[in-house]
């Protein structure tokens, strides 16, 4: 089993839910972020006073997957999530040892 984790744009996590949905996936979790990476902040315009924002709101998705949908599941997020400029994310890919589904005690991709 694979986590899938994708730092993406805010206004793209709707793009990329419905492309993991129409994929047959069940599940996902979004978290609010904040970070930043090469583009090292931004800099905003309040009031005509200039100030640097050093992190960046973004939004974090989780997705828990079977090895043989690891790639699907990649491919989708970066179709979704991609503008072609500086700042579209990241995404990080770890192995996991074991994943329980609490109601039954499932384990492995039967939890998925």
């Amino acid at each position: 089993m694979k986590k899938i984790e994708a730092i993406v744009r805010h206004h793209k996590v709707e793009e990329i839910k419905t492309a993991l949905v129409a994929m047959g996936l069940h599940g996902m979790t979004i978290m609010e972020v904040r970070g930043f990476g090469r583009q090292k902040g931004q800099t905003e315009t309040y009031r005509g006073v200039e100030y640097k924002v050093d992190f960046v709101p973004k939004v974090k998705v989780e997705v828990a997957v079977s090895d043989a949908n690891a790639q699907k599941v990649i491919d989708a997020i970066l179709t979704a999530a991609s503008t072609g400029t500086i700042g579209d994310g990241k995404i990080f890919v770890t192995t996991l040892a074991d994943g329980i589904r609490i109601r039954t005690r499932e384990s492995g991709d039967v939890a998925l």
